[in-house]
């Protein structure tokens, strides 16, 4: 539902409905709902990073062959590098939502930081 906020929740000993607002019409309605996901954004605050770190143009931290491609002068071009989490910043990496190309979901993140650290061993290991 596009341009929908919720406004209330209804029940008396458990969770019943929404009460929806269309934000462009103003009109309200009842939506029956037994359960409620609640995903509060994925704009990423990294306009901090923008001078360290390459981002794309949404703010996204771009990682990988992403962040090489750049063309940001000191990211990591050598055989096998960077590493697929690594950002333009050689021995920095990132995962999870705030990565340029993630799949924005929270099994994802806590996957890809994971594999974020095997990477930080690997990056030591190499000592670069």
């Amino acid at each position: 539902m596009l341009n929908t906020e919720v406004w209330e929740l209804m029940g008396e000993e458990r969770f019943a409905a929404v009460i929806a607002e269309n934000n462009v019409t103003g009109e309200r309605s009842a939506i029956e709902a037994r359960a409620m996901f609640i995903f509060i954004g994925a704009e990423p605050y990294t306009a901090w990073l923008a001078d360290q770190i390459v981002l794309d143009p949404r703010g996204y931290i771009l990682t990988g062959a992403d962040a090489t491609r750049s063309g940001e002068e000191g990211a990591p071009d050598s055989v096998g590098r960077p590493f697929p989490l690594e950002t333009s910043r050689a021995g920095v990496f990132t995962a999870g939502d705030v990565r340029s190309g993630s799949v924005k979901r929270a099994a994802s993140a806590v996957g890809e930081g994971a594999m974020a650290v095997r990477l930080i061993h690997d990056y030591l290991q190499a000592g670069d």
